[in-house]
């Protein structure tokens, strides 16, 4: 059983599967409420659990190659607090205590963020929110995982993915990639599986983050099933 998970969640895991009759483009109710019930039924297994938080579903990129890259990213980050935002009320409904932090000071919508503080949150069973990436640009909120399971001493990081976990190739353009089941984050680095980016594997590798494990979330279920120990996706580690 783990002790403390970082669980990288995109933002498309709230979103709406499709765009038809959706009420939103950004977020889907239902699906809000899900992420929520199975986060505070991690919770309800004595894990301490730290969410980083995507904003995919919000903003993903530049409008063009023309538009300022810093500016861009900032407006990612932005989305990330709107997203834990949405997950925080989902889990307060649900009656779990969850605390938002966001990597740069907005007090009046969350606390801004220092390890001491969310680690003290976590102690006494709060979910804690990890919005803002980085806090600077040019990361992405696999970095920011990365970084928040070395800062907090996380046992693991849970990276979810829309397949099976880390594979030799881009199985949806290979119909021959082969399943990886267990790779160390140098082999990643070396190979260049990209799962996750280059720069949260080399953090995860000199920080000791004892494990990155990758599997499926289009069953959010599948959360559950690996902090029970089940030996789902890929386990990459030291």
């Amino acid at each position: 059983m783990y002790k403390r998970i970082i669980l990288k969640l995109s933002g498309e895991t709230l979103a709406p599967e499709t765009l038809e009759g959706a009420k939103s483009p950004t977020f889907d109710a239902l699906r809000v409420e899900e992420v929520a019930r199975v986060i505070a039924e991690l919770a309800g297994m004595g894990v301490q659990v730290g969410v980083v938080m995507g904003g995919g579903n919000i903003w993903r990129g530049r409008f063009s190659e023309e538009m300022n890259a810093v500016n861009a990213d900032q407006m990612g980050m932005l989305a990330t607090v709107i997203n834990a935002l949405a997950v925080e009320d989902a889990l307060c409904r649900l009656g779990q205590k969850a605390t938002v932090f966001t990597a740069q000071e907005m007090n009046r919508f969350a606390r801004l963020y220092t390890a001491k503080a969310a680690i003290e949150c976590m102690e006494n069973g709060e979910i804690v929110l990890l919005a803002g990436g980085t806090g600077n640009p040019f990361f992405t909120t696999d970095t920011g995982a990365a970084l928040r399971a070395a800062e907090l001493k996380a046992d693991a990081v849970f990276k979810g993915t829309t397949v099976e976990g880390v594979y030799d190739s881009d199985p949806r353009k290979n119909p021959d990639a082969q399943l990886i089941r267990d790779i160390s984050y140098r082999e990643a680095v070396t190979r260049g599986l990209r799962v996750m980016d280059l720069t949260a594997f080399m953090l995860c590798m000199e920080q000791k983050v004892p494990v990155v494990r990758v599997f499926s979330m289009e069953n959010l279920g599948n959360i559950l099933r690996v902090a029970a120990g089940e030996d789902l996706g890929t386990t990459v580690h030291e």
